[in-house]
């Protein structure tokens, strides 16, 4: 897969407000004290950092207040899983808000959006890119509409090796020699972890110059 300037970097960004869903039965992994992690083979959902807005400049001006022509922002990411079959299916509905700051006449911005699943925290497994449309009134500042980003991920591919799970749930005594020890301290049942852990991020896919602009600004 070809991967733009932007891409490579948004590998490199950490995810924000990642949703995960938990049901009786599955397994609880320990990360520190005090925190745990409820593995499922349905992916969290979130929005990478600095893609969770964006702003458009008029034609020919510069990246200053004045020239300002709208702005956006992803808000209220609401996930749904469907994890009946081989094929597990993690939806997000989404709204966008987006304010303008010439309000003559009617207008429709289409803004750009990605869906992403990561593997392991920074392998690409798929990468799909959609447009939500806002259409202001004449007169009308601000505006809003929903969209929606979903993807597909194997069962088998985010369930951890029966080996390891086993490894992780083991019942361990007081005297044991390794009743201390976090079963995640062994690099193997990390990297396994890791490997059947995935996520679903949704962003606006922006550009090398937008995406400059909203880390430094």
């Amino acid at each position: 897969m070809m991967l733009s300037r932007s891409a490579g970097l948004l590998l490199g960004l950490s995810a924000l407000t990642l949703v995960g869903c938990s049901r009786e039965g599955e397994l609880v992994i320990s990360e520190g004290v005090g925190i745990t992690a409820v593995r499922t083979v349905c992916p969290a959902v979130g929005i990478p950092d600095y893609t969770g807005d964006v702003t458009l400049f008029r034609a020919g001006g510069q990246q200053t207040a004045q020239d300002i022509d709208v702005t956006a922002v992803i808000t209220n990411v609401r996930p749904t899983c469907n994890d009946q079959g081989e094929q597990v299916y993690t939806e997000a509905t989404f709204d966008v808000f987006a304010r303008r700051t010439d309000t003559r006449g009617a207008r429709a911005v289409q803004l750009p959006y990605f869906v992403t699943v990561l593997r392991g925290g920074s392998a690409i497994v798929t990468k799909r890119v959609g447009t939500v449309v806002v259409n202001f009134a004449d007169g009308q500042e601000r505006a809003s509409a929903t969209a929606r980003a979903g993807a597909f991920i194997d069962r088998s591919a985010a369930t951890l090796p029966e080996e390891i799970r086993r490894q992780i749930t083991r019942q361990r005594r007081p005297g044991d020699p390794d009743a201390a020890l976090d079963p995640l301290a062994d690099p193997a049942v990390r990297a396994a972890v890791q490997q059947a852990t995935f996520e679903m991020l949704v962003g606006f896919q922006l550009d090398q110059q937008q995406l400059a602009y909203n880390a430094t600004r």
